[in-house]
């Protein structure tokens, strides 16, 4: 993928406030300080576009960027860190659940999770969220760079099983460091909106709503 342009939009706590529901959407989850920042940044080649922080939790709304003016990449606020204050942390479930449950220019969901820890209950508790209401949904493994290979693999080979996932199911090995990964993942990304007979990378075309879910 080749990016042209990528803007920030607007950051937002509340449908009412989101931007319009025009552009397919690529939503990036994940606990507090994993890199997704980082790894947004790293995809867009932009170096600032997405905040970064060393004080984890630091992002507290929905943010929304603008890419090649066809495709959207959301930044949803982190989860799990103890030491934001209740009340933010109290909003911030219902906040993610209510744009991933409801936004229809949703294409697919990128879980983020730090290769050095294992997985915490909240994530499994998204995986379990995501699989319930039919959300495709790529797990990418940051910081590989600060392990070794042969503890790359292990860290793997873990973190799967820990959430009950089928040896097929990918987990694609990131560095915002040193760009490992980058390529896959947006191959992965291009792979689903390639599906999307409504969005079409090549001419640049908005995505059509997804429809509804039942359950």
């Amino acid at each position: 993928m080749k990016v042209l342009s990528a803007e920030f939009v607007l950051s937002a706590k509340e449908p009412v406030h989101y931007p319009p529901a025009v552009l397919p959407e690529i939503a990036f989850a994940g606990r507090s300080n994993v890199g997704k920042s980082s790894l947004i940044n790293t995809l867009l080649k932009r170096k600032g576009l997405a905040r970064t922080s060393n004080t984890p939790g630091r992002t507290q709304e929905i943010n929304f960027f603008s890419v090649n003016n066809w495709l959207a990449f959301i930044d949803l606020p982190g989860y799990g860190y103890a030491k934001v204050p209740e009340g933010i942390r109290k909003h911030w479930g219902p906040m993610i659940e209510t744009y991933l449950s409801e936004r229809e220019t949703l294409r697919l969901v990128v879980l983020i999770l730090d290769i050095r820890r294992d997985p915490a209950e909240e994530d499994r508790q998204l995986i379990g969220w995501l699989a319930f209401y039919r959300l495709p949904f790529l797990i990418v493994l940051t910081k590989i760079d600060k392990v070794s290979r042969n503890e790359l693999g292990r860290r793997q080979s873990r973190i799967g099983e820990d959430l009950g996932l089928s040896p097929a199911t990918p987990l694609i090995s990131f560095s915002a460091k040193t760009g490992v990964g980058r390529d896959l993942l947006w191959r992965e990304i291009e792979k689903v909106l390639a599906s999307d007979p409504g969005t079409d990378p090549e001419i640049h075309t908005p995505g059509r709503s997804r429809k509804k879910r039942t359950s």
